[in-house]
Parts: C-alpha cells; structure tokens; sequence
C-alpha cells in the first residue's frame, strides 16, 4: 500500500472508531509502529486528526473512548484454563452476603458463572458480567453507568466514577494487563485506570487476578502497587517479582 493511500485508509479509520492506538494501527496495516506515528505526526499537521499520547483521535471530538487492539470475545478465550483456576480460587474468597466489585477484566470476568447460585450483591462497569448474572436468582446487580467501551462491554468516564464514589463494597476484584517485577501493577487503557483505581478506594479488601502470561505481561499506564491489594490471585508462583523493603503480598494458588 502506498503511503498516501495508508494515510487515507487511516484517516478513515479514526473518522469511523473516534480514535485508534498506534498499536492497532501498526497491527491492522502491517507496519511498524514507527512508520505509524510518523503517518500521524502528517495526518496532525495536516489537521486531518488530532494527535495523541499513543495514538489518535477524531478533530470532530467524538466522545467515543479507545478501542482496544482485541476485543472481549477474543481475549476471554486467551488462556481460559488459567483463567478457570483463578476464578475458581478468587470465588473461594468470597462469602454469601458480600458486596462486591467485578473488574471489567475477562479473568474477573470467569468467574461469574461460578457465582449463579450465590447470594451477593455485585458492583460493575462491565456488560459482559452484567449478562452473564443477570439471570442468577439471588444477586443484586448495581451498573455503573457511563460511557460504552463498545469492542470491551466496558463503562467508563466521569458518570462511572462518580457512580463509583458513592458506593463501598467488601471485595473487590481486578484484573491487569502486566506487573512489573518491582510490583508496579499496569493498565494500557487511559479510560480504565481511573475506574480501577476508585475500584482499590471504595473497597474493604481487593484481589488481583493474574495469569503467568501478566508477569511482566503489557501495560504503560501505572494502576497501583501490589501492595495496595490484600491478595494477588495466580495459576503459578511469581518467580520474578522483588517487592519493595518491608511490602508483603500473599499469594494465593489454585
């Protein structure tokens, strides 16, 4: 593809999603992620979209928050047996009568069918646990509303965090996209990061769930430390994580 036909095809992108990282970007035009933001770094100047921090979004001001680079549907089935076991581990936590708060993660998101027989009340800004506890006889439901996150069923923005502040919950459950070794736990989507980290405030107690693919995993938006939460929740034991003097975490295994 020629470079003024990739620019193009880009502009068009952005007009038809409000934005696009330079990640999915790179991905979906199969060229690297430098050629991307010097594409643009032209398509700024030009005024054809509006430059930002990762990526880029529509000069019209479409309210539509990023995509991510792979839908729900498709990272739910990324290492569903790992994700299993932790769901598995993370709902033995849990005790009938608990509020709680499901994360808008796909590891959080397992363990919902887990819960159908429970009796809670479950806080979320995800769509995808609202669906799959919406027929479950003896849970309460409360949706943080917001703006929809269409290709991840998530809500976010400010009527999400403000929903949020008003609430206080028992348990609270997330998820990550990668922990550092020093323990620093990462978000690479900017409208999340908010929502997780009032998730940590509202909440008595907060369980990180994890896969071994998350140590060091991805992320380039700092969350919190491992040692705002009381648990990390892991198929496997970390091997490569040297907390800071004097932090402590317990891990919990299937």
């Amino acid at each position: 593809m020629l470079s003024e036909e990739r620019h193009e095809a880009i502009a068009a992108f952005v007009r038809r999603h409000g934005s696009a990282t330079v990640g999915t970007l790179s991905s979906d035009f199969a060229v690297s992620e430098a050629t991307i933001r010097r594409d643009l770094e032209m398509l700024s100047t030009s005024g054809v979209v509006r430059r930002v921090r990762g990526g880029a979004c529509d000069v019209r001001g479409s309210v539509r928050p990023e995509a991510d680079p792979r839908a729900f549907a498709d990272v739910a089935t990324s290492a569903s047996a790992a994700k299993r076991s932790i769901a598995e581990r993370a709902v033995a936590c849990i005790a009938d009568g608990d509020v709680i708060a499901l994360d808008i993660g796909t590891t959080v998101a397992a363990m919902c069918p887990l819960l159908q027989n429970r009796s809670l009340t479950v806080v979320t800004a995800s769509l995808a646990v609202v669906t799959a506890l919406a027929d479950a006889p003896s849970i309460d439901i409360v949706v943080l509303g917001g703006l929809l996150r269409p290709n991840y069923q998530s809500l976010v923005g400010t009527l999400t965090e403000s929903a949020l502040r008003q609430v206080r919950v028992d348990i609270a459950f997330l998820g990550t996209s990668g922990i550092r070794p020093d323990g620093t736990v990462l978000d690479s989507t900017p409208s999340e990061v908010p929502i997780k980290r009032g998730l940590l405030e509202v909440s008595t107690s907060a369980f990180l769930l994890a896969d071994h693919e998350k140590f060091p995993g991805s992320g380039f938006l700092e969350v919190s430390t491992l040692g705002q939460f009381t648990a990390l929740v892991t198929d496997r034991p970390p091997d490569s994580l040297t907390l800071p003097e004097g932090e402590d975490l317990e891990v919990l295994l299937p």
